[in-house]
């Protein structure tokens, strides 16, 4: 639920805002197209959200993986630019945030993956 309320409100923060979203994060400002393609960014991340909301404390194994997928990318990336010298101001925390959600996600993960392997033999 953490992740899919994160996710959410990052999805709106980059709907209302995709500017402001990346200057936060990476200290840089966005051109007209980059803010186009930031918004719907944004649509993404709300979807996801709102697709891996727990529905009665149950989470679909296909959430799991796409939440534990997504988390550990956006924190391989972000710390990719924060190596790289683009960083603001949280750059950092969002990092970190998403390698703990990762980490978190990995062993559900790879059990609604090895159940789903198993169910099919």
């Amino acid at each position: 639920m953490m992740s899919a309320m994160v996710e959410g409100a990052t999805g709106i923060g980059l709907i209302a805002d995709p500017d402001l979203v990346v200057h936060l994060l990476v200290g840089g400002s966005l051109s007209m197209g980059g803010v186009a393609v930031g918004r719907v960014g944004g649509f993404g991340l709300l979807s996801l959200a709102l697709a891996c909301w727990p529905s009665r404390n149950l989470v679909p194994a296909q959430a799991t993986v796409a939440l534990f997928t997504y988390n550990l990318l956006a924190a391989s990336y972000l710390g990719y630019l924060g190596v790289g010298g683009h960083v603001g101001y949280l750059l950092w925390p969002a990092c970190a945030l998403h390698a703990v959600l990762a980490l978190l996600f990995s062993s559900p993960a790879y059990v609604a993956v090895r159940e789903a392997g198993t169910s099919r033999i």
